[in-house]
């Protein structure tokens, strides 16, 4: 999955071999409502963008394994162009509905990320109105993220997925290298990046100590078990403005990453990345480049060439894909 400030694209191997590329015109919330945009906004709608995005490109991901032999032959001949055209109608009405698999997810994580750890700092006696509970609450909340990841990481499919996410990572710095999108050139790279989405997570926990400790240091309820609850609703709207604020920090971390300071603020990120990635094999790195080479060609094109709103289409080959995509 890659996404660019046009373009977005999901790039997948079929069970077959084959390579299946979908790629869409791409225009953030922001672009109509300009305020969205600014400083401290922006990081709320990147992280709620990306869990839309990286939902839609699991939930094509099933349906390219689910639509099977259900495939429609449109041989061109040529060797070139597309070998055929998806027909997911089938496969559509097996996977499971994106919108209900995002409100289970949230449902989840909310509960795991901030009503657990919230509850078992309260059993362990601290007051929700100290500077301990919410630096106690961080803790047991970055054990349970690590935990959660490191158990999901057991199973295959999952290894998969983090596989896939170090071709990401690796195809990313091949491309900014300038040496060329080749499979010698994104092999040498490391998978871990600064950038990465698992990087801004855990910068996520530590501003939202931070931010917690300021806000909620009152009491809401006179009731002890009523207190606790009305905060535990109280922060997952506090998370939009947390996001906000590690979004400037990662952009920051970013651009000053030779400073001691912000190199000690990622490294929990990076090495939580060696749990989050795996090194690639060589097919995967190829779906990788695939996908930023598909972003590109949107970026690239000529303004006044039409292109399509939305397009799916099969290669025989990498190969072949790389040939189109020039």
């Amino acid at each position: 999955m890659m996404r660019s400030p046009n373009s977005f694209a999901v790039v997948c191997r079929s069970a077959t071999g084959e390579i299946v590329i979908k790629e869409q015109a791409w225009r953030s919330i922001w672009e109509r409502l300009k305020f969205l945009r600014w400083p401290f906004l922006r990081g709320a709608v990147v992280l709620v963008e990306s869990l839309v995005n990286g939902m839609s490109a699991l939930s094509f991901s099933a349906k390219i394994q689910l639509a099977g032999e259900t495939a429609k032959d449109d041989a061109t001949g040529d060797g070139t162009a597309p070998s055929r055209t998806l027909n997911l109608t089938e496969a559509d009405e097996k996977a499971p509905s994106m919108w209900g698999v995002i409100l289970f997810s949230t449902v989840l994580a909310a509960g795991l990320f901030i009503g657990l750890p919230h509850a078992l700092t309260a059993l362990l006696g601290f007051s929700s109105s100290s500077v301990g509970f919410h630096l106690v609450d961080g803790l047991i909340k970055a054990t349970i993220f690590v935990g959660y990841i490191a158990a999901i990481g057991l199973m295959k499919d999952i290894r998969r997925v983090f596989m896939y996410h170090g071709a990401e990572h690796k195809a990313i710095y091949a491309y900014e290298s300038g040496a060329g999108m080749t499979l010698d050139n994104a092999r040498s790279q490391t998978r871990f990046h600064p950038r990465c989405g698992t990087s801004f997570l855990f910068i996520v926990i530590l501003i939202s100590i931070v931010l917690f400790a300021v806000t909620l240091r009152f009491t809401v309820v006179d009731n002890k078990f009523l207190d606790h609850l009305a905060k535990v609703f109280i922060k997952i709207p506090l998370l939009f403005p947390v996001a906000g604020v590690s979004y400037e920090v990662l952009k920051l971390s970013a651009r000053f990453q030779g400073n001691f300071v912000v190199r000690a603020l990622i490294a929990p990120g990076l090495w939580l990345q060696r749990i989050t990635t795996r090194e690639p094999t060589d097919d995967q790195l190829e779906v990788a480049m695939l996908a930023i080479e598909k972003t590109l060609w949107r970026e690239q094109m000529d303004p006044e060439q039409e292109a399509p709103e939305r397009d799916v289409a099969v290669f025989p080959s990498y190969e072949k894909a790389r040939a189109v995509l020039g």
